[in-house]
């Protein structure tokens, strides 16, 4: 998919004006406590509102002033919460449309007389008898009652090799959701709806809980002690007014405290949350909540499914080893000829295989017989003239050529129980009765991976890979991706329990994988990666998708994390840098009349106390807008010790913070004195 895919956009009809209506909803007192500064702010947008209703009730000379304040601090108030809900907007947005390719299974039915119909899945019933063929999925947990199918297993249980299913002994029961890939089976619904193996993982996924990030909480102690402080600042400033013989309105006051909290940061939040979000669109990643994102900068350990993740999904072939006496590229033209019938994935990697690495041409000759692969004789194979070529489960092409263990080849005994101890599948090719050699199949890790996850270790992430497999299959995946542990022969609940625990160490996880029984680790990990290719559950439990399906792109996701907690520190330092012209323009302007030497402190040469404290007020509200670009671009990330980021950070950002707000009130004083407002 390309990098250049289209998202919502921030100027979307379909996002904007539900957020312009979202953005009143969220004036609401019980919503806005969430954030202890624009809180704050709405109650001295009230009090001044009533001020100001009060003063043209009564035709005051200073309703025009309270009323321009009252107006600057609701579009402070408002603009902060417009831009939360433009975020949520977003979030919205791209679930649902993520959500609008989910389609409902079907199932074909056997009715009394034989016939078929096709129904919703979720209408089956316990006892009802469903026809599923090769390719399609099983609609519901049950059993096998005719027929026999090689079941890929992989979304559901996390194995990768597929199984055999038939009827009758201990490999009859089927789950719901795996994908049959060869023949055609009858299944009986042995679980009523609500009490599936899917079910199981809802239920898990919902008991589920997100923590909150350390940078969240550290942000929301500094900002709610920070508006603390000021509260108490202003009103021993009224107290000191008092005992000076000052008369200092509460219109006066209530514009000090707007302009000494840090609201600048406060309404800038959901802009930063937004631009993580869309720069991970650029990456084919939607997210849902800004918060993952900020998380994914915070992240200590990476949980991996294997199967489909780290690896294709299916076993494919990787090797021809010839038997004695046999050219691989004859064992590979073999192969090829016998795998020509088999439309299981090994059988088409075997096709690739030889004809890719291989070089082996597809043939043209006809052929005496075909022999399909089927579940029952785990074998394919064509006949051609005297030739009687066969593939298949090292076991079935003995028998086939008349031979046993003990009989065969030391060499072709020795590559299967190599290929064997390695994790990996063999597959034996016989032309009659001489055994040709033998077929790797392997679960292929990823290309690239293994370079991706040492980027991953060189910026302090530890990589675990999580898998049904043995451990013996598990340590040579492991091995292979070069991650640094692994979690073999891992049950849903082993998964959501590795992760409590490292949760409890103070750990934050982030967790890529794709099938149904990652969900609940999706759900309770900080940072839910779920692959497009993956099921309806994984990515619903998530809170990203990646569509490109690549679990490496953690990497991207890491860094646009990182870049957000920069960003949010930039502003931060900014914001509480800023308030310091503040403080020239309001104090003097709150004493001058009875301590005239204040006047001395007016450094920027303000027209009049009015003057001043309107211009810090408009220059507060205008320097959150100002500031958006740089919140949805963010600070550019580069991996470096946290004592030069402090020293950036501070000489930029907090620099910056003390100068440009001394040319902005100056400029809009000039501007408020031009136009009279005061």
């Amino acid at each position: 998919m390309s990098k250049d895919r289209k998202a919502p956009g921030l100027l979307d009809p379909q996002i904007l004006l539900p957020a312009a209506r979202d953005a009143f909803r969220k004036l609401d007192p019980r919503q806005l406590l969430r954030n202890p500064v624009i809180f704050v702010t709405e109650v001295v947008a009230a009090v001044v509102t009533l001020l100001f209703l009060r003063d043209l009730a009564t035709s005051t000379a200073d309703a025009i002033f309270s009323g321009q304040i009252a107006a600057w601090l609701w579009f402070t108030v408002l603009f902060a919460t417009f831009a939360e809900a433009v975020a949520e907007g977003r979030g919205r947005a791209q679930a649902d449309s993520l959500k609008k390719t989910k389609s409902e299974l079907l199932a074909r039915r056997l009715t009394a007389g034989g016939a078929t119909e096709t129904v919703p899945a979720t209408t089956l019933k316990v006892g009802d008898v469903v026809l599923v063929s090769a390719g399609e999925l099983i609609p519901g947990d049950g059993e096998v009652i005719d027929g026999v199918a090689s079941v890929n297993e992989s979304a559901i249980t996390g194995e990768s090799a597929p199984v055999i299913r038939e009827s009758g002994g201990d490999r009859s029961a089927v789950t719901g959701g795996t994908q049959v890939l060869s023949d055609e089976i009858k299944v009986k619904i042995t679980v009523a709806p609500g009490s599936s193996f899917v079910d199981r993982m809802i239920a898990l996924i919902e008991g589920a809980q997100r923590q909150k990030t350390p940078n969240e909480i550290a942000l929301s102690i500094l900002l709610s002690g920070l508006t603390l402080i000021f509260l108490f600042v202003c009103v021993a400033i009224w107290g000191l007014a008092g005992y000076s013989g000052t008369v200092l309105s509460v219109t006066v006051l209530a514009a000090l405290l707007v302009t000494l909290i840090p609201t600048t940061i406060g309404g800038l939040l959901s802009a930063i949350g937004i631009a993580g979000m869309d720069r991970l669109v650029r990456f084919n990643v939607i997210a849902t909540s800004g918060r993952a994102v900020e998380a994914a900068g915070d992240v200590d350990t990476l949980l991996l499914d294997k199967t489909g993740t780290v690896t294709f999904g299916n076993r494919m072939a990787s090797d021809f080893l010839p038997a004695p006496g046999v050219t691989q590229s004859e064992l590979a033209e073999a192969a090829l000829l016998a795998s020509l019938s088999d439309e299981t994935p090994e059988g088409r990697s075997i096709v690739a295989l030889a004809t890719g690495e291989f070089a082996i041409p597809m043939p043209k000759a006809e052929f005496d017989a075909v022999i399909g692969f089927a579940a029952e004789t785990r074998l394919s194979g064509v006949d051609q003239g005297k030739r009687r070529l066969r593939k298949g489960a090292v076991d079935a092409i003995l028998r086939f050529a008349g031979r046993t263990e003990d009989t065969a080849p030391s060499e072709f005994r020795r590559d299967v129980d190599a290929i064997a101890r390695s994790g990996g599948t063999p597959l034996a090719v016989a032309d009659g009765t001489t055994l040709l050699g033998v077929i790797h199949l392997k679960d292929i890790v990823k290309p690239g991976i293994k370079e991706r996850f040492a980027a991953l270790r060189a910026m302090g992430i530890r990589t675990v890979m999580v898998t049904g497999d043995n451990p013996v299959t598990a340590a040579a995946i492991a091995s292979e991706a070069g991650v640094d542990d692994y979690l073999a022969e891992a049950t849903p609940e082993d998964k959501l329990a590795f992760i409590r625990r490292e949760q409890q160490g103070g750990r934050l996880i982030a967790m890529c994988g794709d099938g149904t029984n990652d969900a609940p680790a999706l759900a309770q990990a900080d940072v839910g990666v779920a692959m497009q290719t993956g099921t309806q559950a994984a990515r619903e439990a998530a809170n990203m998708v990646d569509l490109d399906s690549s679990p490496t792109k953690l990497i991207e996701i890491v860094e646009i994390g990182k870049q957000l907690l920069m960003t949010r520190g930039s502003l931060t330092t900014f914001s509480i840098a800023n308030d310091v012209a503040k403080y020239f323009a309001i104090i003097p302007a709150l004493f001058v009349a009875t301590y005239p030497t204040l006047d001395a402190l007016n450094i920027m040469g303000l027209a009049s106390p009015q003057s001043a404290i309107l211009s810090a007020v408009i220059f507060n509200a205008l320097i959150i807008v100002a500031l958006i670009p740089l919140a949805l671009r963010g600070v550019a990330y580069r991996p470096s010790g946290a004592a030069s980021l402090l020293r950036r950070n501070l000489l930029v950002y907090g620099l910056g913070g003390l100068v440009l707000p001394f040319a902005g009130i100056k400029l809009i004083d000039v501007a408020v004195s031009a136009l009279q407002l005061v």
